[in-house]
């Protein structure tokens, strides 16, 4: 099953009603979806930290400021801050780069959720096996250090090569590195 997320969204938090849509039209002239706030409260009611989105936000605000709302951001995981005024090239160009720092972290944490799904697919054996590959052991050294035969260690890489989808030791190296596992399984 595939699961489509909405394309990422520039919100405006800004007490301003001409900031806003001066703002809203600017960023819809470049094709990006915007919404607007009057408020941070009223942004953090609609929040999805989940989301792929960029926050366009005002300093002074009545009620919750927008250091204080960057400060409860930074605790959910927003990246950047400009302040104003600032020019149109200035915004387009930031929010261009938040979105696309953004999109590399989630593919990163997606492929990073695919190879853990696969790991756990792998038996005791095959993860003790797979450790002892990335770290650079032969098959020979292998069997000597689990007691197995070298023709079973050569089995085991096998079933953790097509288990892992991997294409070659490199390759299997770096989902490990990308898993931010130690496996170490004996």
């Amino acid at each position: 099953m595939i699961i489509r997320q909405r394309e990422p969204t520039v919100f405006v938090v800004d007490d301003d009603e001409a900031v806003r849509n001066s703002l809203r039209l600017l960023l819809k002239s470049m094709g990006m979806p915007v919404i607007t706030h009057r408020s941070a409260e009223e942004f953090l009611a609609r929040y999805d930290p989940d989301q792929s989105d960029c926050i366009v936000l005002d300093v002074r605000m009545p009620g919750m400021s927008g250091p204080e709302l960057q400060e409860e951001l930074n605790r959910r995981g927003a990246i950047d801050f400009l302040q104003k005024p600032f020019s149109d090239k200035e915004l387009t160009d930031r929010i261009q780069r938040a979105l696309a720092a953004d999109r590399r972290n989630r593919d990163l944490l997606g492929e990073k959720e695919q190879i853990c799904t696969r790991l756990a697919m792998l038996t005791r054996r095959e993860k003790q096996v797979l450790e002892l590959v990335t770290r650079g052991k032969s098959n020979k050294v292998i069997a000597g250090d689990l007691g197995l035969s070298q023709r079973t260690v050569e089995i085991h890489r096998a079933h953790v090569t097509e288990k892992m989808g991997a294409t070659s030791i490199a390759h299997l190296v770096r989902m490990t590195i990308i898993a931010d596992i130690g496996i170490s399984t004996y």
